[in-house]
C-alpha cells in the first residue's frame, strides 16, 4: 500500500504483553485506548480509532478512518468502528461483561468519555493513563534507534549555525532556516505534547530580552512569539551583538523526538551570563553523575536547585519570579513531556531504559536566557549522553 517504514511486529507484541500485564497487576478487564499517540505505540498504526485491549487474549482496533489503512499498518485484528449501540453489543460479544474498565483520564475529553462508558453499562472506570506513560517511558533498543538518528540530525544543524546566523537577522529568519534544514532531512514538523492545551514547533529559538518574555508554555524560556496568538518561541526581533541565543530545538525521527539546546553569541556575551552558563554546565555534569537506576525523580531536580541556590542563581533558575519552572527534566519519545519528571513529588525511581532531556536554564529579564539541554538514557551505569553536539558557546565574528 506504500513503502513507509512500519513499526515492527515484534514491538507491538511485547507493548502489549507488558500493557497487559499491568492490567491484570491491577485487577482491570481490559482498556479502551483513545488518545493518538497511545494507539500509536500499542497498534502502529495512527489511524483514528478506539483500541481495545483485554487484560487476557487479542486486543482490537476499531478504525474510523482509514479501515484500510490501518489494516496494512497493524498486525492487530482491525474492525470498523460502528455506532455507539452496536459496539456495546459488539464489544460484550467480543469480550464479555467488563467491570474494570481503564481509560486515559488525563486526555480523554469529558463528552467522549461518557460515550465510551455507555459501551461498558456495568464498568467501574480506572485511570490507566500514568500506568501506561511509564511503560513508554522505559525505551526499546528500536525506540533509542530512532532516538540516536534524531541527535545525529540535531548535530548537523548546530554544525552550521556559525554560517546561519548574521546580525540583524530575525529570530523567525533563523528559526526557519534551522527547520528547512531539518525538514529536509525528514522532520516532520509536529512536536506532539500530552499536556493539555500545550504546543510546540521546533522549540524555542529566541535572542536576548525576547527569550526571557514570559508565557504560558512550561518552560524556562518563553519567547515572544509573532503573535498574541502565538505566544512563543522566535519572533519578528532583529538578532543584536551580545545577546544570547538560544538554540532549543528538536527533531523527529519515526515519531520520536530528541531535544537538545545550545547557545550562540554575535561577538562576546556579557560575563554575568557566561557565570551562569557554566554553573548550567556544572548542574548537568551532576545530573550526569548522579543519575542513576533507583534514583528518584525529585532528588535529581532537588541537587540542581540547590546548586543554582549556591551559586547565587536560585531566583532566575528555570526561568524568573512568579514565572519560574518547577522542574529540570522531562522524558521525551513519542511525546515531548513523558515522563519521568524530574520535579518535586515525583519518588519514582530511575530505570534502566527511560530518556530524559535534562536542561538547566537561568533567566535574565531583558537580558536573555542562558543553559544547555542534552537527551540521556539511563543505563545500568548511569546516564549515557544520546546528544552529543558540542557545548562551548557558539562565538560568531562580527565586524
Amino acid at each position: 500500500m506504500h513503502n513507509l517504514a512500519r513499526l515492527p511486529e515484534k514491538e507491538v507484541e511485547e507493548r502489549i504483553a507488558i500493557f497487559q500485564n499491568t492490567l491484570q497487576k491491577n485487577a482491570l478487564d481490559g482498556a479502551l485506548l483513545t488518545q493518538n499517540i497511545d494507539i500509536y505505540y500499542l497498534t502502529g498504526t495512527l489511524q483514528n480509532g478506539v483500541l481495545f485491549i483485554p487484560c487476557t487474549g487479542a486486543p482490537c482496533f476499531f478504525v474510523r478512518k482509514s479501515v484500510k489503512r490501518a489494516a496494512f499498518e497493524t498486525s492487530l485484528e482491525v474492525q470498523p468502528l460502528q455506532k455507539s449501540k452496536r459496539m456495546a453489543e459488539v464489544l460484550k460479544e467480543k469480550y464479555g461483561v467488563i467491570h474494570q474498565l481503564g481509560l486515559e483520564k488525563d486526555v480523554l475529553p469529558m463528552g467522549l468519555a461518557e460515550r465510551y462508558m455507555k459501551w461498558f453499562p456495568q464498568a467501574k472506570v480506572v485511570d490507566v493513563a500514568f500506568m501506561l506513560r511509564l511503560q513508554r517511558a522505559v525505551k526499546s533498543p528500536y525506540e533509542i534507534r530512532q532516538l540516536q538518528q534524531a541527535a545525529k540530525r540535531v548535530n548537523e544543524v548546530v554544525i552550521s549555525i556559525p554560517h546561519i546566523i548574521q546580525e540583524n537577522m530575525t529570530e523567525l529568519e533563523l528559526s526557519a532556516k534551522i527547520e528547512y534544514a531539518l525538514r529536509v532531512q525528514g522532520n516532520t514538523g509536529l512536536f506532539r505534547m500530552r499536556g493539555y492545551n500545550q504546543e510546540l514547533v521546533l522549540g524555542m529559538v529566541s535572542s536576548g530580552y525576547a527569550a526571557a518574555t514570559p508565557t504560558y508554555f512550561d518552560g524556562p524560556a518563553g519567547g515572544l512569539g509573532v503573535s498574541i496568538v502565538n505566544p512563543q518561541s522566535a519572533s519578528m526581533k532583529p538578532i543584536k551583538r551580545g545577546e544570547p541565543i538560544l538554540i532549543d530545538i528538536s527533531t523527529v525521527v519515526e515519531g520520536y523526538i530528541i531535544d537538545q539546546t545550545r547557545m550562540a553569541v554575535l561577538g562576546e556575551l556579557d560575563s554575568e551570563l557566561v557565570v551562569a552558563y557554566e554553573e548550567a554546565k556544572k548542574i548537568i555534569r551532576e545530573m550526569e553523575k548522579c543519575g542513576k537506576p533507583g534514583v528518584s525523580w525529585q532528588t535529581l531536580y532537588q541537587k540542581a536547585l540547590a546548586m543554582a541556590e549556591k551559586a547565587g542563581l536560585k531566583e532566575h533558575f528555570m526561568g524568573f519570579g512568579d514565572d519560574q519552572a518547577k522542574f529540570v527534566g522531562h522524558g521525551v519519545g513519542l511525546e515531548l513531556d513523558e515522563l519521568p519528571i524530574l520535579a518535586n513529588g515525583f519518588d519514582q525511581p530511575l530505570e534502566v531504559g527511560m530518556v530524559i532531556a535534562i536542561e538547566p536554564k537561568f533567566t535574565f529579564p531583558d537580558q536573555g536566557v542562558v543553559g544547555i539541554e542534552n537527551t540521556y538514557l539511563v543505563t545500568e551505569n548511569g546516564l549515557e549522553s544520546l546528544t552529543f553536539a558540542n557545548e562551548d558557546i557558539i562565538h560568531i565574528p562580527v565586524v
